[in-house]
């Protein structure tokens, strides 16, 4: 075990360098610029500003520049918010994020094994079809449709929840709802397609001729269904803990996902470039912790 976590670690430098080569390419690439404004600044304000950051460097001196504070912890400072370092905003931006990410998956994740555990117990019944059917309708809806629907059903039509901003807890149900339900639906479907096979298993049969209760045959199935969810459960968080830029948006949520449409709209390079890397480290660290429970779970993995 230690050496695959020891491999992986080692992995992940290069695939880190690699997004932030990629990500500091395409946003130079990009058309405009940092300091383009509708009112064009004074050319030489214009070359103050470049030469304070950095910007008029040749390239590949201005990414080894970046690596070099990166490696030092200094993600620099934002181009566009000016008065703040990338690093305080995403101390700010990142537990919002978190928040809601957790609180999904703190939802969704229960409950999709329930459901799928009960269709799965019983196959080809109303209720299975059901589950089947609002597993594949919660995973072809995206957010994007999701997002809008809840604000117009429950914000405005019914007024029972607010449509946007951070003033309570009642500001989060909507967002954590839209971002728990693809989730849900994901879990459930994947748990009742394992959890069927397990138990259509020969030695599942075996155990229904000798009369094993229906329940210690539910829960050795799912002894078995659980490596699948535990492979899906690293970039499943990773993608719901950096937050849905989609769903910050909309919603109004000071998150990293709303901070990096800004940046990228901004072309406020730091920024945006500080998000692409940091939803990385989550990929990677998520999907590492993933890795080592599947060990951890199944002991022949480690052979």
């Amino acid at each position: 075990m230690a050496r695959v976590i020891l491999v992986r670690l080692l992995a992940a430098g290069p695939t880190l360098l690699l997004v932030a080569a990629l990500g500091f390419a395409l946003m130079r690439l990009a058309p405009g610029g940092p300091f383009d404004l509708e009112r064009p600044l004074d050319p030489a304000a214009l070359a103050s500003l470049r030469r304070v950051y950095g910007l008029d460097a040749p390239l590949w001196r201005q990414f080894l520049d970046y690596l070099l504070a990166l490696a030092h912890g200094d993600l620099g400072p934002s181009l566009a918010w000016r008065d703040f370092t990338v690093a305080e905003l995403f101390a700010r931006a990142l537990p919002v994020s978190a928040g809601i990410g957790a609180a999904a998956l703190a939802v969704s994740w229960p409950l999709g094994i329930v459901l799928g555990l009960a269709a799965a117990r019983r196959a080809g019944t109303g209720f299975d079809a059901g589950v089947v059917a609002l597993a594949s309708l919660g995973l072809t809806i995206p957010s994007f449709v999701l997002a809008p629907l809840f604000q117009l059903l429950f914000g405005l039509k019914l007024g029972w929840l607010p449509v946007g901003g951070t003033g309570g807890v009642s500001h989060f149900v909507l967002p954590v709802a839209t971002l728990a339900l693809p989730q849900l639906a994901a879990v459930a479907r994947l748990t009742r397609s394992a959890t069927r096979e397990a138990l259509d298993a020969p030695s599942q049969r075996t155990a229904l001729a000798y009369g094993l209760p229906e329940r210690v045959r539910l829960a050795r199935a799912f002894r078995a269904a659980r490596l699948p969810l535990i492979s899906y459960f690293g970039p499943a968080a990773a993608s719901v803990l950096t937050g849905s830029v989609v769903v910050e948006t909309l919603f109004g949520l000071p998150g990293v996902g709303r901070y990096f449409v800004e940046a990228a709209l901004d072309r406020d390079y730091t920024v945006s470039l500080g998000a692409a890397l940091l939803a990385a480290v989550v990929v990677v660290a998520l999907n590492l912790v993933s890795d080592v429970a599947y060990l951890v779970a199944d002991p022949r993995a480690r052979r």
